[in-house]
């Protein structure tokens, strides 16, 4: 019996790569119809099994992922990207024939500890991370342990984009703060405000660098300028329209504001109403609703690559003598959500 045809082989036949074959059978609403239609067709002459890149996961024990239940956040607002991500995951887990079971750690030492319990009792084969933090201990024991993992989020701290200790999938969150900042320049605001985090946070000194990219290259304002146009706080709905406070009485009224998360932004809106356009991150339900711009982050494409990377050539695991040249990392692009903007709901 001959070899069993691979995800190269359908790409060599469909004349394309093998990123689309992959996205093809786990993510078909990114590739066009009449792609897509050409790397089905070269499937079925090929005899090609789309659920066959599970295989290194089934060969294993339990083929289940595990992956941590965030604990509940003080607004429930952020909270509710992971939990839109952990539905994406496990719904095209289960396409696959494979399971996700959820945990519960007080912190990353007992998330740890639940690896070394589920390994330790084969009820794991693979690990999924999410709220990846420079310094991050969870993936160097993994790594250390042999354990194949993927990380929804880059190993901040280190060469994010090359990094070859171990396999991530995140969304570009510079880009989306970038495309955010430039709308509001398109509408004529010069004095743009940030509302983010505190440094430190890999994902909100990304999302920070994209706001400070557009505002040098369109803006028009200072170094100096700039430096007081952005502020800090925690990610507390209430604590946004404290820092925007702030804002204006270190910068002086400002005509546009883009913030970290959609919590912050929401603070902000009941601080300065409508009067100026305000653009917050991550498209929550409550952004939808109250009518204000967000950037949405693509969830199922994020799953969808997760997976690939799990049940793919490199099964969880960074192999330094595998000669695969399949891409480690996926950076997912995200997408501007643009509104027409809320009701006055605070101060006018």
């Amino acid at each position: 019996m001959g070899a069993q045809p691979t995800v190269s082989d359908v790409a060599g036949v469909a004349g394309v790569s093998r990123q689309t074959v992959s996205n093809v059978l786990n993510a078909p609403e990114l590739v066009r119809p009449e792609t897509r239609e050409r790397v089905q067709e070269a499937i079925r002459a090929l005899g090609y099994r789309p659920h066959a890149s599970a295989r290194r996961l089934r060969t294993q024990k339990s083929s289940t992922i595990g992956i941590r239940l965030d604990p509940i956040t003080q607004d429930g607002i952020s909270g509710s990207i992971l939990d839109r991500f952990l539905h994406a995951l496990t719904e095209r887990a289960d396409r696959q024939g494979l399971r996700v079971l959820l945990f519960t750690a007080t912190g990353p030492e007992d998330e740890i500890e639940q690896f070394r319990r589920l390994s330790d009792a084969a009820d794991v084969d693979a690990f999924v991370l999410t709220s990846t933090f420079n310094g991050d201990p969870r993936t160097e024991w993994l790594i250390e342990h042999g354990l194949p993992f993927v990380t929804f989020g880059r190993p901040w701290g280190i060469d994010d984009m090359t990094d070859p200790e171990h396999l991530w999938v995140d969304v570009d969150g510079r880009s989306g703060l970038r495309d955010a900042t430039d709308h509001l320049l398109s509408l004529g605001a010069r004095r743009i405000g940030f509302v983010g985090w505190p440094l430190g946070s890999g994902t909100g000194d990304d999302r920070r660098a994209g706001w400070l990219e557009a505002m040098r290259a369109g803006s028009g304002l200072s170094p100096a300028q700039l430096r007081l146009l952005q502020v800090e706080t925690e990610d507390v709905v209430p604590f946004g329209a404290d820092a925007v406070r702030r804002l204006e009485a270190q910068a002086g009224p400002v005509d546009g504001v883009v913030c970290v998360s959609d919590s912050l932004a929401i603070g902000v809106l009941t601080a300065i109403g409508g009067r100026i356009p305000v653009v917050g991150y991550d498209d929550t339900p409550i952004a939808a609703s109250l009518g204000f711009s967000s950037v949405a982050q693509s969830l199922d494409e994020v799953a969808a690559g997760v997976l690939e990377l799990l049940t793919g050539a490199h099964g969880g695991r960074v192999d330094a003598e595998s000669d695969t040249s399949d891409p480690r990392h996926r950076l997912v692009a995200p997408r501007l959500v643009v509104r027409d903007g809320p009701p006055l709901i605070g101060p006018r």
